[in-house]
Formats: structure tokens, C-alpha cells, sequence
């Protein structure tokens, strides 16, 4: 065993290696060209890294709280297949055709391969590169779990805000000819919320975001005495543009107030409770505008919601810019 520890730390501290990694007994026991790949410790301590965990351990356990499932770590409670068939099952409304309980691998991994085979086809008519395997799930493979993850909370629009240009350094291992050789590539698990949700034209404000914050208050405010000479007629006020407008009953009220008419109460929810209740008003919302002859919003429902403080002011922006002058 001593030797195979000698032998796996030689490979890693070989040049073009990082001289960081941690390599376990288990690492170096590698069949020939078998190839075996582990985050670098200083990626793992990365805060927005430790972020994106967070957040993806927080949302599984809020779609299974009602199944009693708790999950602590995410490679050593998802590799089997079982809270993965539980959390697509919740996500998609469907029940898998799988055995609810398998101890043997062969059993694992063919549970695996059928949660597997249902992402893929949620995910294929949207184009998505699938960067993870039966084989790399089941080796608890960090990796790859996360880009499952990630790739489940974007196609159903989480209630989560995922870290944005979350990358990770990860070493990989190879086995030929008796020698372990490593290898450093960056993986990317996370880009922009914009671009994972398939937007990738920028506009004024991702210009204004990256290069011109301290521009940011001035549209703020412009933006907050806009909505207010509308919403004061109904003793409304705004003093924070990315909070009260999460829930969609201003922007709603906002819509009739610059239309002049009255927005039925049976059409929204005047004091939303549920995600779905905020997302059905932010949408509603974007139907009047759509019939006040304005540009279907660049920004999604759930991007308001979830406080995305720049899809809010795409929003009201694009109001401005039609009803400035209105009275």
C-alpha cells in the first residue's frame, strides 16, 4: 500500500501537476489506462464553490422534505440512484419504473442508468452537453454530480439562485503502462444565469452591471420615482426595486395603472404565498404587457422572483421607456 501512496504521489507532483493535490490509497489503485479524476483541495475551500454546494444541498432537501429524505453530502448520498430517482420523480410529476431499494452495484447502477435515460430526455430537445455518466455518478464522481444538478435545477427553474462563473481545478489520473499520469484541466460548472438559461445576447445593463456600478443608483432611483407617481394614486410606495417587485402584485397593479383599467383580483394573487403564486403573477404581469404592445421581457418570471436585481430592472426599464410621460 506504502508503495502505491509513493507512486500516486509521485504521478501528481510530476511536472505540469499540481504539487497541492491529495492523492488516497484508493486513487492510485487504477486498472491500466483506467482514469480517475478528483477536485484540487484549494477548489474545494473556493468560496463560490462551497456556495454552489450549498445551494444545491438546500434545494434537494426542500423537494424532499415531504419524503423524509435528508441529504448531508452530495457524492455520498446521490451516487446510488436512490434521492436522484426520489428528486426527479418530484421535479418532473412522474413515477420511474425502478426497484425503490437496490443494495448490489449491478442494481445501483442500473437504477442509475434509468434516472439517467429520463434527464436525457427532458434535456436533449434543449441541446444540453450531458457531462456526466452512470459510471462517473455511481464513482462518486463530485464533478459530474454537480453538473447534474445544476443542469436539473436550470431546466426546472429552481427557486435558487445558482453562483454565477463557478470554476474548479480538477486533477486527472491516468494509468499507462504501470505509471500513473496526471494531468490539470478547469472545469466550468456554472456560467452566467443568463447563459445557462440559453440568453446570450447582452444588453445596456450587463454593460452598466460589469463596467458602470456606480451608474446603478442613478437608474435606480429613476426607475423608483417612475413606478411611485403610478403607484402612490393607490397609496403604493417603492423603496426597493428588487425586493418588492419579487412577488408581482405591483408590477401587476403597475400594469393597469399606466393602461388605466382595473386588473380583475381573480386574475392574480393579491398576497402570494407559494413560488408558483409569485411566478403566476410576475407572468400575468408580462401578459399585459405583451398587450399593451411592448416586447415580450428578456428576463424570465422566476428571474424576478428569485431577486435577480438585473431582470427587475430590464422589466421596469422597458415600462420607462413606453410610459415615461404618462400622468
Amino acid at each position: 500500500m506504502s508503495d502505491l501512496q509513493e507512486e500516486g504521489k509521485s504521478a501528481i507532483n510530476a511536472p505540469m501537476s499540481p504539487a497541492s493535490a491529495d492523492v488516497q490509497p484508493e486513487d492510485t489503485q487504477l486498472e491500466e489506462n483506467e482514469e480517475r479524476t478528483m477536485i484540487d483541495p484549494a477548489s474545494r475551500e473556493d468560496p463560490k464553490f462551497k456556495e454552489l454546494v450549498k445551494v444545491l444541498l438546500d434545494w434537494i432537501n426542500d423537494v424532499l422534505v415531504e419524503d423524509r429524505i435528508i441529504v448531508k453530502q452530495l457524492e455520498e448520498d446521490l451516487y446510488d440512484g436512490q434521492v436522484l430517482q426520489k428528486l426527479l420523480e418530484k421535479l418532473a410529476n412522474r413515477k420511474l419504473n425502478v426497484a425503490e431499494v437496490t443494495q448490489s452495484e449491478i442494481g445501483q447502477k442500473q437504477k442509475l442508468q434509468t434516472v439517467l435515460e429520463a434527464v436525457f430526455d427532458l434535456l436533449r430537445p434543449h441541446g444540453w452537453a450531458l457531462r456526466w455518466s452512470v459510471d462517473s455518478i455511481h464513482g462518486k464522481n463530485l464533478v459530474a454530480i454537480l453538473h447534474l444538478l445544476v443542469a436539473l435545477a436550470t431546466h426546472f427553474r429552481a427557486p435558487i439562485r445558482l453562483p454565477e462563473h463557478v470554476s474548479v481545478q480538477v486533477v486527472v489520473v491516468r494509468k499507462r503502462e504501470g505509471l500513473l499520469h496526471s494531468s490539470h484541466v478547469s472545469e466550468e460548472l456554472t456560467s452566467t444565469t443568463e447563459q445557462m438559461m440559453g440568453r446570450f445576447e447582452r444588453d445596456a445593463f450587463d454593460t452598466l452591471f460589469d463596467h458602470a456600478p456606480d451608474k446603478l443608483n442613478v437608474v435606480k432611483k429613476s426607475l423608483i420615482t417612475f413606478v411611485n407617481k403610478q403607484l402612490n394614486k393607490l397609496n403604493l410606495e417603492v423603496t426597493e426595486l428588487e425586493t418588492q417587485f419579487a412577488d408581482g402584485v405591483y408590477l401587476v397593479l403597475l400594469m393597469g395603472l399606466l393602461e388605466d383599467y382595473f386588473v380583475p383580483l381573480h386574475n392574480f394573487y393579491l398576497t402570494p404565498e407559494s413560488f408558483d403564486q409569485k411566478v403566476h403573477n410576475v407572468s400575468f404581469a408580462f401578459e399585459l404587457m405583451l398587450d399593451g404592445g411592448l416586447r415580450k421581457p428578456k428576463a424570465r418570471p422566476e428571474d424576478v422572483v428569485n431577486l435577480d436585481l438585473k431582470s427587475t430592472l430590464r422589466v421596469l426599464y422597458n415600462l420607462f421607456t413606453k410610459y415615461k410621460d404618462v400622468e
